[in-house]
């Protein structure tokens, strides 16, 4: 029998919408007394529909508490931003979805944040705020832009220096693009990137695409307008050709990104039983 669609709200459709069920697992993962980052105000940007859509894409082979995955790699990226953001850094979320990180972490003195994401999403978002206790801990810059048009002028019209040092970070998004769009959007993030800026991004393998038990997962991702179009399994060999020099690449589950989290004996480098999902931090070359 087919599932009654997961209707977003307020015109956010395709990808936006998986930002409403990213928000609804960092809610569940604030809810964990183990949890490894507390997101208070996930739970009301997720809103009911995003419930229902962390439960339409649950699969049968997933843990009841879901995939460790999410967890580990919103962790994970807090502390690569903790690391290496310092007073006066911009700081662009490419992709921003739901974050919350200009509200719920500490920032250095003088940084900036950009929120590069499409505007029926960051207006939902401001909405949804309002009605909490949320208060920005740096100066923060929503910026409406299509990641596949030409966001740079929309960015640099909210005040983005290019020759100032930029963090960038991108999570879940490389692998919504096709692999020429992804690609592109690399190199344009280079082309405005000041002397010593840094990168960190997620990407998947392709065994995703392969193996059977996922098949069902990424129907429904087709189903509902969002389908994963691009994996590596040549993670660094990819940012690399976009002109980026590799820092770290790892693995949930590896030293610095397991957090207790990752299942026993589930080895991240056994492509037969797991699919690959990569976090990978880079710079500008010398």
């Amino acid at each position: 029998m087919k599932e009654t669609p997961v209707v977003p709200p307020g015109g956010i459709t395709g990808v936006a919408s998986t930002a409403l069920w990213t928000a609804a697992a960092r809610a569940r993962e604030t809810r964990r007394p183990d949890r490894l980052f507390a997101d208070p105000f996930a739970d009301r940007l997720a809103g009911p529909e995003g419930v229902l859509l962390l439960d339409h894409f649950h699969t049968s082979r997933a843990a009841p508490e879901g995939n460790p995955f999410l967890p580990i790699r919103t962790r994970w990226f807090d502390a690569f931003l903790r690391s290496c953001v310092g007073p006066g850094d911009q700081v662009v979320a490419v992709g921003s979805g739901l974050d919350t990180r200009a509200y719920r972490m500490d920032w250095p003195e003088d940084v900036v944040l950009f929120e590069l994401d499409q505007e029926p999403l960051l207006s939902y978002k401001r909405d949804r705020l309002r009605q909490t206790p949320a208060r920005a801990r740096c100066s923060h810059r929503p910026v409406p832009a299509d990641l596949t048009g030409r966001w740079e002028h929309a960015l640099l019209g909210a005040g983005f220096d290019p020759v100032r040092r930029t963090v960038w970070f991108a999570e879940g998004l490389l692998f919504y693009l096709p692999e020429e769009a992804a690609r592109d959007l690399l190199e344009r993030l280079l082309a405005v990137s000041g002397p010593g800026s840094r990168l960190a991004a997620d990407l998947i393998g392709t065994g995703v695409f392969r193996l059977p038990y996922t098949r069902p997962f990424l129907r429904r991702l087709a189903e509902a307008g969002c389908p994963w179009l691009f994996g590596t399994d040549d993670p660094a060999g990819f940012v690399t050709s976009c002109g980026w020099q590799v820092d770290e690449l790892t693995e949930p589950g590896r030293p610095g990104a397991q957090f207790g989290r990752w299942p026993q004996g589930a080895s991240p480098g056994n492509i037969s039983l797991l699919p690959r999902s990569y976090l990978l931090s880079a710079s500008t070359s010398a």
